[in-house]
């Protein structure tokens, strides 16, 4: 599962890219060539933290899409900035045409989604793809190993409504090859909204993707022993959006200046890039302002500091996940995140929607695990090799509960 998946990395993050040029698929590897001694690579330690006084906040670099849509321009500065070393995994593309009226009209779906009757969310349930197709609420595990009952969540892959019709590979991967559940009787319109803000958010993702690109084989490290990220995410059948409904949590003076993770558990996401709107507030069904400035989405530095991050509503944030710091060799790196809820007296019963669309590689993509970038060491055999499917397969196994 993508941005659920509670885990804990200690990581020395490195990054290989891979040459553009080729017909044929090849590995997406690793290759050993050299790091830039310009920028020396930090370990980083993700741990369960409480915070006092709060933490900052901080905005994240902010790219125009009048400039990203331009392939020759140089964004690298920007790039670097957000998404390399020392940036906090994150930046946000302003001004995409259209976007602000695709976001609002799939959030505000969210909570129709979330309060269908139980026996038509019962239907939406598809536990064979371990919850990562339709309706899924109180199957995964929060930081406590606890079962994660303040969020219900909808998945579907916008791009594709049967990836496969290979049955070995629906059986082998059900978590990406199995075909999308819409509620097409009870919210017809999910599918249409869904859909459309899942298309535009990989456009402008293939964007950025081509300047991170360039940006990396700008550092001397050698070219891509595999493909491009941009390519590499042009080519998967298996992106997912995910609609997140937060439920309303009610005051209590013992929650104040409570945990950052109270909303959402600390995580790292694992696929390629994330795609992230900003949220939409309600109260008894009014849209409101964020009631409480603490609230929202934190992130855990380099330098293992907590910041809460900050991206205009009318925004498309991007942030990177593991398998692009792998194939980076840390040029791009992936950072901890988790979201907190609101905890002021004006909180009770708000409830909150946002839009996760997950960029990833295909389920065939081979991936190579050098020894020194330990992620999930447990899961992986030194200097391994594993497809995305089967790395994604043995985190879902990790953090989920069984099918039934």
């Amino acid at each position: 599962m993508e941005i659920g998946l509670l885990v804990r990395t200690q990581t020395q993050p490195g990054w290989a890219p891979t040459t553009r040029g080729g017909g044929r698929r090849r590995p997406l590897a690793l290759a050993l060539g050299r790091l830039s001694s310009r920028r020396p690579v930090r370990c980083r330690c993700l741990a369960a933290m409480q915070t006092s006084p709060p933490p900052p906040s901080v905005r994240t670099v902010s790219i125009p899409f009048s400039d990203l849509k331009e392939r020759d321009r140089d964004l690298s500065g920007k790039i670097e900035e957000g998404l390399g070393p020392n940036g906090l995994g994150i930046i946000s593309i302003a001004d995409v045409p259209g976007f602000p009226v695709l976001r609002k009209t799939l959030l505000r779906l969210a909570p129709k989604v979330a309060n269908l009757p139980e026996d038509v969310k019962k239907e939406l349930e598809d536990p064979d793809s371990r919850f990562n197709f339709g309706w899924s609420h109180g199957k995964e595990k929060l930081e406590s190993g606890k079962l994660d009952t303040f969020k219900g969540s909808f998945y579907a892959n916008p791009i594709l409504d049967a990836p496969t019709t290979d049955d070995v590979l629906v059986r082998r991967y059900p978590s990406y090859c199995r075909t999308n559940i819409w509620p097409a009787s009870h919210l017809p319109e999910l599918e249409i909204a869904f859909k459309a803000l899942g298309k535009l958010m990989l456009e402008v993702g293939l964007m950025l993707a081509h300047h991170c690109d360039r940006y990396v084989m700008q550092q001397g490290v050698g070219p891509y022993d595999g493909e491009s990220l941009e390519q590499t995410i042009a080519s998967s059948r298996c992106h997912k959006g995910r609609l997140l409904y937060y439920y309303p949590q009610q005051f209590s003076k013992q929650e104040e200046g409570g945990s950052v993770s109270s909303w959402c558990g600390w995580h790292t996401d694992h696929g390629s890039l994330t795609g992230l709107t900003c949220a939409l507030f309600t109260k008894n069904s009014m849209e409101i302002p964020c009631p409480d400035s603490a609230a929202g989405l934190y992130i855990r530095t380099r330098d293992d500091k907590v910041v809460k991050v900050t991206f205009e509503e009318n925004e498309l944030a991007y942030q990177v996940g593991e398998t692009t710091e792998i194939l980076s060799r840390g040029r791009l790196c992936a950072t901890p995140h988790c979201v907190k809820a609101p905890s002021s007296e004006n909180a009770s019963n708000v409830d909150r929607s946002t839009f996760a669309m997950f960029m990833q590689p295909d389920w065939d993509e081979k991936l190579k695990f050098p020894s020194e970038i330990p992620y999930h060491q447990e899961l992986i055999p030194p200097n391994g090799t594993l497809t995305f499917g089967e790395y994604s397969e043995r985190l879902v196994n990790k953090y989920y509960q069984g099918k039934t």
